[in-house]
């Protein structure tokens, strides 16, 4: 049976820990991250928990030792953000290509410059082809629901990637809700114990782990790693049909709201969703026929559902909360369109960047975007494709 609770993002992440009992917890603190091993430290101390908990000097250092620990046959986890997520670049991409499930916490925060300490996805998204399954959480019920699946999702023997379990930087990592936690015993069940099928410790089956890749391998590891992120596509519906029938809580790749009928729609992430909703539901009342779809996965990315999803739309407006710099628009905006592309029918699209460095998003924002949208709709000129939002700026934003 659930039960109600009311905690942060953080703290919702570490009590999911605390219920799978990791084997090991490498940590270094990054704010607005920290808390995470900080609860989890207690839990350790207060005996809730019998993990190994090890602290390094640095972020390479928190995820290099869960490499070795997972390379050792461990389940090993950490958590991280910003510039700590960035300090693991080369971590990332080893853990990834050697197929270590480690599953990491993101309290997603600005990167540097200038210094920020607030929420948007640059950091996350700067690692998005790091080799990580990315799963976005748009409040603390889904921080934690989506940590309970992800130890299923990466240990998977179709998949055995790492997973980055995206929370908001002080909007859902430190603010206070409601929440429903399920019961101990039902969650290792869920979770199941980690068997990995080779480690290093396994002395009938020597292997090398991150060995040099010559030209005539390299690229069959490449390609072996890319399948199991279409793989992961498929388990990560998986577990979620499993975790509905377990604890009753819907997921999947992304949700849509009012979408059955809709001609205009948005497509961001995260807790802007519920601020997008009042402003579809707003103009729904006087007849706006809009919706808007939360992406959950964005990798793997689900570009053919997204597409279907959107392919009875006449115009639809990306937000982005991360600048991807290519002079053409940010990450999820990138992704929908190569979605969009080959479809024989669909809509016109535009990318909205918003909310860099934890700037507000508005009710009033999300109906000028969608009064935008009815006027592409109804002219089938796009006007300026890639645009900004909210900036302070003497320029006139796009109407």
């Amino acid at each position: 049976m659930s039960i109600k609770d009311r905690m942060s993002g953080n703290e919702a992440i570490a009590t999911a820990m605390r219920q799978i009992n990791p084997d090991v917890f490498a940590m270094f603190p990054i704010t607005p991250s920290t808390e995470i091993p900080q609860y989890f430290a207690q839990y350790v101390a207060d005996g809730q928990a019998d993990t190994e908990f090890i602290t390094v000097e640095s972020e390479h250092s928190s995820l290099s030792a869960c490499m070795g620990a997972e390379a050792a046959g461990c389940r090993a986890v950490t958590a991280t953000s910003s510039a700590g997520l960035s300090y693991m670049n080369e971590i990332l991409y080893v853990v990834a290509s050697a197929r270590l499930p480690v599953v990491m916490a993101v309290a997603t925060r600005a990167l540097t410059g200038p210094i920020n300490i607030n929420h948007d996805y640059s950091d996350s998204m700067a690692e998005r082809d790091s080799g990580f399954i990315q799963i976005y959480s748009e409040n603390n019920q889904e921080a934690y629901d989506n940590y309970l699946q992800a130890h299923r999702i990466g240990e998977h023997p179709d998949v055995r990637l790492p997973v980055m379990i995206c929370e908001e930087g002080f909007i859902t990592s430190h603010a206070l809700e409601n929440i429903l936690l399920e019961e101990d015993d039902a969650v290792k069940k869920f979770v199941g114990e980690y068997h990995p099928e080779n480690y290093l410790l396994n002395r009938e089956a020597p292997l090398a782990v991150g060995p040099y890749g010559v030209s005539s391998y390299y690229m069959e590891a490449r390609v072996a790693q890319a399948e199991a992120m279409k793989a992961a596509k498929r388990v990560i519906l998986e577990v979620a049909e499993d975790f509905e029938r377990t604890f009753g809580r819907h997921y999947s790749f992304f949700e849509e709201y009012r979408m059955g009928d809709a001609e205009i729609a948005l497509v961001l992430m995260g807790s802007s969703a519920g601020t997008a909703r009042e402003s579809v539901d707003e103009l729904r009342e006087q007849g706006v026929k809009c919706g808007l779809i939360k992406v959950r996965v964005f990798r793997p990315f689900p570009a053919e559902e997204l597409a279907a999803a959107l392919q009875n739309c006449k115009a639809v407006a990306v937000l982005d909360k991360s600048e991807g710099f290519s002079a053409n628009g940010g990450p999820l905006y990138a992704e929908t369109a190569a979605g969009c592309v080959n479809m024989d029918k669909r809509p016109k699209l535009v990318d909205i960047v918003y909310g860099l460095g934890g700037r507000d998003f508005t009710v009033e924002q999300g109906i000028r975007v969608l009064r935008r949208l009815e006027k592409i709709a109804a002219t089938g000129e796009t006007g300026p494709v890639y645009t900004h939002m909210g900036q302070r700026d003497l320029r006139e934003e796009v109407q």
